[in-house]
C-alpha cells in the first residue's frame, strides 16, 4: 500500500538533513511542498530528480484530492517549507485524510525550531506549551496571551520579524517583564540567542530581522507568605504547649508555609516568651 511520508527539513543549514530523509525524497513519486523553490535548492543540493507540487496555505484545501489520488498509485512526501510538517505549517489536513483512508503516515523525524530553541533557550525544557505563530491583531495576541498566563511550563511561540516588537510589547503588557529567549535565524549565518529579560529584548531587537522563535519563561510559583492567621496559630500551639515539631507540622501542613519559615517564626515566638518570663521573675524577686 502506499505511504505518505512526513518529512523533516533543515530549518537553515541544508546539512541537518538526514540520510534516511534524503533516500525517502529521493524514492518517493511525488513530493508535496509547502515552498517549491526553496524545497528545490534542497533538491538540487542533493540532485534528487523527484517531481514536485506545490501545497501550501492557499491551496490545501484545494490540493487534497490531487494529493490523495496521487497516493493510490505511490508514495508521497509532504515537506513544509523548513523543519517538521504539520508545526504551524500546511500537512494537518492531508495528514488527517491520509489516517481516515487507511493510508500509513510515516515520519521521517528532524529539525524543528520549536525543540531547537527551546534546548538552547536555559528555560526548563521538561514541560512546555507551543502556541504557534501569535496572531496578527493586537486584541487576539492579547487575549492568547490572557489564556496561557497561568501556564506554569515554559511557552514556546514563533513571530515574523516586522511584528517582533509589537509582540514583546504586549507580552510584557499581559506575562510581565518575565525571562525569555528570543532565537533567531537558528542554525543560519546569522544565527543568535537572546537571554534575558522581556524588557531588555524589547531594547536589544530595534531593527528585527529573520525568522524568530520566543522561548517564554512560565508563571512563577508564588510561595505562601507568613500571615498572622498563621503566627497565631502557632502561637495557640506554641501556649497549649506543644513541641516545636509538633506545632511547626501540624501549622505548615494547614496553610502550606514551609517548615523553615515556620520554625523561624516558632524562635521568635520563644523568644518572646522567655523575654516575657525573665520580666516577671526580676518583679517577683524585687
Amino acid at each position: 500500500m502506499p505511504i505518505l511520508y512526513v518529512v523533516a527539513t533543515p530549518i537553515g543549514n541544508l546539512e541537518d538533513i538526514s540520510r534516511r530523509a534524503l533516500r525517502t525524497l529521493a524514492e518517493v513519486k511525488l513530493i508535496a511542498a509547502e515552498d517549491t523553490r526553496r524545497t528545490g535548492r534542497l533538491l538540487a543540493t542533493y540532485d534528487i530528480k523527484t517531481p514536485m507540487t506545490s501545497y501550501h496555505e492557499h491551496n490545501k484545501r484545494t490540493k487534497l484530492d490531487y494529493l490523495l489520488g496521487h497516493l493510490e498509485n505511490g508514495d508521497v512526501a509532504l515537506v513544509s517549507e523548513a523543519g517538521m510538517p504539520g508545526m504551524s505549517d500546511p500537512g494537518y489536513e492531508l495528514i488527517v485524510a491520509a489516517h481516515r483512508r487507511g493510508i500509513p503516515v510515516v515520519p521521517i523525524p528532524g529539525p524543528s525550531a520549536v525543540i531547537t530553541a527551546l534546548v538552547v533557550s536555559g528555560l526548563p525544557p521538561d514541560r512546555f506549551l507551543y502556541i504557534g505563530f501569535l496572531p496578527h491583531r493586537a486584541r487576539a495576541r492579547q487575549r492568547l496571551l490572557e489564556s496561557v498566563a497561568p501556564e506554569p511550563g515554559t511557552i514556546v511561540a514563533l513571530e515574523s520579524p516586522h511584528r517582533l516588537i509589537p509582540a514583546l510589547n504586549d507580552i510584557l503588557l499581559i506575562l510581565g517583564d518575565r525571562q525569555i529567549a528570543v532565537c533567531r535565524e537558528l542554525t543560519k549565518l546569522h544565527e543568535e540567542v537572546f537571554r534575558g529579560t522581556i524588557r531588555q529584548a524589547i531594547g536589544h531587537f530595534t531593527e528585527p530581522r529573520g525568522e524568530f522563535t520566543l522561548v517564554i519563561e512560565g508563571r512563577r510559583e508564588k510561595k505562601p507568605e507568613l500571615t498572622e492567621d498563621a503566627e497565631q496559630r502557632l502561637r495557640h500551639r506554641y501556649l497549649a504547649g506543644s513541641t516545636a515539631r509538633e506545632a511547626i507540622a501540624g501549622v505548615s501542613e494547614e496553610t502550606g508555609l514551609s517548615r523553615k519559615e515556620l520554625y523561624r517564626a516558632w524562635l521568635r515566638l520563644a523568644k518572646i516568651g522567655d523575654t516575657k518570663k525573665n520580666s516577671c521573675q526580676s518583679v517577683e524577686r524585687s
